[in-house]
Formats: C-alpha cells, structure tokens, sequence
C-alpha cells in the first residue's frame, strides 16, 4: 500500500521535524485531505534540541529515510523547505506533490502542486491553522503534540524575538499552551534554549553543520546559525578552530561562499564568522559592518531567513553589477 511521506529539510530544526509530526497527525485523523498512509519522516539525525523535546514528552522521532525508502507509487509533501538544495538527496521531483512552508520560494517544477505558503514564524503556525481551518472539523492535537507544537513555534521564532514572529504566532501559542496544560511560557522557553545551547559534545565540523542551509544566490553560499547562550565562550574558546573547520565544510560542500552566525538568544545579538576573504567581502557589503578577525557584529539580525540571507543574497546582486 502506498504512503505519503511528510519530510522536512536536511539538518532538521524542530520546526522542521515537528511540522511533519503535526501534519501525519493531522492527515491521519482527517481523511478528507485525501492522504493515504500519512507517516512523517527525517532525513538527517535530529538535533539536542529537538531531542529534549521529544524525550521530555515521550514522543517518538520520525523515521530517518533516504531516498531509497520511497517507493515509485508513494506521495512526498515537502515541510518547512522547498529549495532543492535542502532535499532529501536523490528525491524524485515528480513524487512531491504539495509544499507547506513559511520561506521565499525558489522551485521549478514540470508539474502543478499543492502550495501552502505563509509569511510567519514557523511551519507549525501553519500546521495549527490548517487544523483549525482546512479540517471539515477543527483537530485538536493532543496534549503532548501541543505542547511540541508550541516548543516549535517558540523555538523558531526566538521565544518572539526574531522578526519573523507574527502576532497569529504569538496567539497560537496561547492556544497551544492551554491545551498542553503550560502555564509558564517563560521558564519553557528557556528550557529551549538551554537545551539548543547544549554544544559541547560537538566537533568544530559538526557545529559548523549543526543548523545549516545552501542557497543558490548567484553564488553558491552555505550560511550556518548556532542559536545559543554562550555566545562569547563560544568564540573566546573556539573561534580559531570554527574558522578552520567551515574552511574544511566550504569544500566538502562545495560552496563559494560560508558564513556562521552564531546567536545570542538572550542578547538578541548575531556575530557572524567568516572565513575567507571573499565571504567577508560579501559580508562586509551585506551589513556595512568591518570584520574584525574573521567576525562581524551584525546586531540584532537573529533570522537567517528574514535578516542574514536576504542581505547577503542582496549584496551579491550588487556586487555583480
């Protein structure tokens, strides 16, 4: 019997891993979407965050699939990415047949699809309106789900600090932390971000590649974001050995261009690496900053998808010209 595989993108966030959740879910208690055999899946190990979360409410993790696992009658919906380049390698184009996402589209496909796009601070914002809205009847998660969906919202959109955050952000986890029986939003949050910022058993390489995406601006450009509390013994401690390892990550990639914002959380402050010359050109131009030893304070910017890629996608336009 075939199956309809909900995947989020490589290196999967929590946002990412708890939008397919939601949506198997979803799919599952409401055959009117017309999905058959929904099952949510990952397609890189899950970080310490996401971790956390799924053992503190006793959710099991997604399959880990590759391509191989998909069979050629089986359904694909893409979560919280479409960019080819954030696929699950070797995915057949023609097996996905609907996006749901809150990032710039950048796709082409020879078929029509389903597309659910929102400008908002999660995925699983979207998720939760398409229970509430989308369903022949609203779907009420359960109560561990909710209380997952609320740590996705609240995770992707910085505890409402980054600029992605919207105010149907900020009432859905209202409503998600009623039904998750959570009444202190604000010692979870930083339950959150404690566990985000839990790196140490990381190599250099691995937090390079801990939360990264690839994007094809007019040059390729790989740009990783480390979203921690410990943003200065970060880099008083291990800014040399970063620099040598996103050099390492630029080539195994194969990449023009890398970039490491590392962010403060509580600060609300990004100081962004660059390791190479070109790549602080770019950056340079990007955030009319100085680079100082390979890093550059860019504020306040805590978005990679609203404040740091744009800018840099931006400033290679203009350098073309």
């Amino acid at each position: 019997m075939s199956k309809t595989f909900i995947i989020g993108h490589q290196k999967p966030d929590t946002d990412s891993v708890v939008a397919a959740l939601a949506l198997e879910f979803l799919f599952n208690q409401q055959k009117s979407f017309g999905y058959q055999n929904a099952q949510a899946a990952i397609v890189d190990p899950i970080n310490n965050e996401t971790n956390y979360l799924l053992d503190r409410f006793k959710i099991p993790a997604p399959e880990l699939i590759t391509a191989q696992n998909i069979a050629q009658e089986d359904q694909v919906i893409l979560v919280d990415h479409n960019e080819e380049s954030q696929r699950l390698a070797n995915l057949d184009p023609g097996q996905i047949v609907e996006i749901i996402d809150h990032h710039k589209a950048n796709f082409n496909f020879s078929n029509p699809i389903y597309l659910n796009f929102k400008p908002w601070g999660s995925t699983t914002s979207i998720v939760y309106f398409m229970m509430q809205r989308f369903a022949s009847k609203p779907i009420k998660p359960t109560q561990k789900l909710a209380a997952l969906m609320l740590a996705a919202i609240l995770s992707d959109t910085v505890g409402f600090k980054s600029s992605t955050t919207t105010k149907r952000d900020k009432d859905m986890t209202q409503e998600l932390a009623g039904i998750a029986q959570i009444s202190d939003l604000e010692q979870f949050t930083l339950d959150i971000f404690k566990a985000k910022s839990d790196l140490s058993s990381l190599t250099p390489q691995q937090l390079v590649k801990n939360d990264y995406k690839k994007f094809e601006f007019n040059r390729s450009t790989f740009i990783g974001q480390l979203e921690t509390v410990q943003q200065a013994e970060i880099l008083a401690t291990q800014k040399q050995e970063l620099l040598k390892a996103m050099q390492e990550v630029k080539q195994d990639e194969n990449v023009e261009l890398i970039f490491l914002a590392v962010t403060d959380v509580l600060k609300t402050n990004t100081k962004l690496l660059v390791a190479d010359s070109e790549s602080e050109a770019v950056a340079e131009k990007a955030f009319s900053e100085t680079a100082q030893d390979g890093v550059i304070d860019i504020g306040p910017r805590l978005s990679r998808k609203k404040d740091i890629a744009p800018a840099i996608e931006q400033a290679l336009k203009n350098i073309s010209k």
